[in-house]
């Protein structure tokens, strides 16, 4: 096969090959308009042909719908004389055309005309569908903002690689990134802060600079809309009831404590947490109703994540709310915050998505559960009857390092290979068939301390995700031999699209933070900490 991500299920090659002239024409009914265009946007800068819209033509490219198909399926026939791409939803056409796009020479994927190439696409018949309907990757622009046209590029290359949910990571300690109207201060003073750690560790250092930034309610509008016309779901979090720092900060009255705080600039787990007064989560309603207002999709991300609870051990009028209502344990009042949320979100007819952590309580049945710490939270979930997404730190976290290299820019937490992540398997084996089924697939992570640039996301991401992409969309039986050796031709595609992406070779003396500690830690190290976060959630 030529074309590499995700990889076909069926595929049989024959003689001949379909050259693209001036001729060719596109053919679709108005319900694949959309789709017809970005196929135009993408064959005309290389080729310089014009691809031009018809009712019919002797030599064309068909588009159409086959009911027969399954959602998100597509079957791609290529003949001497016409292409014939037909999906069981515009989604499945959409992806078929990726494949489309990776028969043809990869120089397709430059944006001005390339001479001196023959344009043809070999006879191959391809019937392809996803295992998985839920393939993401969840991208953090709290910790380093990443500009608006870096989030579109980002979506482009997630299409490319026929992943269909964006997991966007906009609120932390460290940065506020999302606009809302009612509550000004959260972006006038909780996105930037007034520098940044560099590093990890007690040899961290500060680089005394203003990082900052923040995504307007016509920026969200418009991702969403972008991300939409590829197909891709976005997930957006705000991250509660810890983890939010820079909320504090813009709105003091929302703390523990009170007291006035600035925007986080150190990484890791901060011990200012909210308060658990009805007023502060009164205040998050009418932030995730602004937030339900700019996203349109099924999940609203809560985050629920590495809460501390000495705060609210240690405070008075804490102590005092949870005898008002019958706790008997800090733990319950993250739930009851967490449910208060889930309530509101699903009375608007959405679905709640958060941490593992959200399963150290009782969760509404629409609750569905991001697996991070390993894969016990993916376990106890389906087991629960909650959905899964599996996301395991050990397998598919792209911050992490990517060899034991030690030339490898700012090493995090243990190394995580392309084979390592090609491996990666969503669903546990100790699931029956009826608790797999809450599985809906799994998601890459990219959090973003280290990555202050989008080079060094290209470094970090690149080619992992495409492997991440392969596991979520082929069966369990699959080759990294085959994968490796059709990275290759995958990579001058990366390359013609101008992505940074690691080399095998390591890094590439530009790519290296020398100098810059990091937090590296063995496997065993790094399986006996998860280990004992996840006690209080095994079944």
């Amino acid at each position: 096969m030529t074309s590499l991500v995700p990889r076909p299920t069926s595929a049989a090659q024959t003689r001949g090959a379909f050259a693209l002239d001036g001729e060719t024409r596109i053919v679709a009914p108005e319900s694949l308009g959309g789709v017809a265009v970005q196929l135009q946007n993408a064959l005309r800068p290389a080729t310089g042909l014009p691809f031009r819209e018809s009712d019919g033509a002797d030599r064309a490219i068909v588009l159409g719908l086959d009911p027969a198909l399954a959602a998100e399926a597509y079957r791609l026939e290529v003949t001497g004389d016409a292409i014939v791409l037909q999906g069981g939803d515009a989604a499945g056409v959409f992806h078929g055309v990726q494949t489309l796009l990776q028969l043809l020479p990869p120089a397709i994927f430059r944006e001005a005309r390339v001479d001196g190439i023959e344009w043809s696409v070999p006879a191959i018949t391809i019937v392809d569908r996803p295992r998985f309907g839920w393939r993401g990757a969840m991208l953090d622009v709290s910790r380093h903002f990443l500009p608006k046209r870096e989030v579109l590029r980002f979506l482009d290359l997630m299409a490319l690689h026929k992943l269909n949910v964006l997991h966007w990571h906009l609120a932390d300690d460290q940065g506020w990134r999302i606009q809302i109207q009612r509550y000004p201060r959260l972006t006038e003073v909780g996105s930037w802060r007034r520098e940044s750690q560099v590093g990890s560790g007690p040899d961290a250092t500060w680089d005394g600079r203003p990082h900052g930034g923040f995504f307007s309610q016509d920026d969200i509008r418009e991702v969403v809309a972008y991300a939409a016309a590829r197909h891709i779901a976005v997930v957006p979090e705000i991250d509660v009831p810890g983890h939010s720092q820079a909320a504090i900060a813009a709105y003091p009255e929302l703390g523990v404590t009170g007291r006035p705080l600035e925007v986080g600039t150190v990484w890791g787990i901060i011990d200012d947490v909210l308060n658990m007064e009805e007023s502060t989560l009164d205040f998050y309603r009418n932030v995730f109703d602004e937030v339900m207002d700019l996203f349109p999709g099924t999940w609203i991300g809560v985050g629920g994540d590495e809460c501390p609870r000495d705060q609210w051990r240690d405070d008075a009028r804490t102590q005092e709310l949870m005898r008002e209502r019958g706790m008997t344990d800090e733990a319950e009042l993250q739930t009851w915050f967490i449910r208060g949320l889930d309530d509101h979100i699903t009375a608007r007819g959405r679905r709640l998505f958060g941490w593992d952590e959200i399963l150290e309580g009782e969760l509404a049945p629409g609750a569905t559960v991001a697996s991070w710490r390993g894969m016990t939270g993916a376990v106890t979930a389906a087991k629960r009857g909650h959905d899964v997404v599996a996301c395991p730190d050990d397998q598919v976290y792209l911050d992490y390092r990517q060899s034991e290299d030690p030339r490898e820019p700012i090493p995090v937490s243990i190394p995580l290979t392309l084979a390592d992540v090609y491996a990666f398997e969503p669903v546990p084996a100790s699931l029956t068939d009826a608790e797999a089924a809450h599985v809906l697939g799994g998601q890459a992570n990219v959090w973003s301390e280290h990555i202050d640039s989008p080079r060094t996301l290209d470094y970090l991401v690149f080619p992992r995700l495409a492997a991440v992409a392969e596991a979520l969309w082929s069966g369990k039986e699959r080759s990294f031999d085959d994968f490796e050796a059709r990275l290759a031709g995958h990579l001058e595609r990366l390359d013609a699209l101008g992505v940074e992406y690691r080399h095998a070779s390591g890094p590439r003396p530009w790519q290296e933070r020398p100098g810059v500690p990091g937090r590296p830690a063995t496997r065993e190290e790094r399986a006996a900490y998860i280990d004992s976060l996840v006690e209080g959630i095994t079944v």
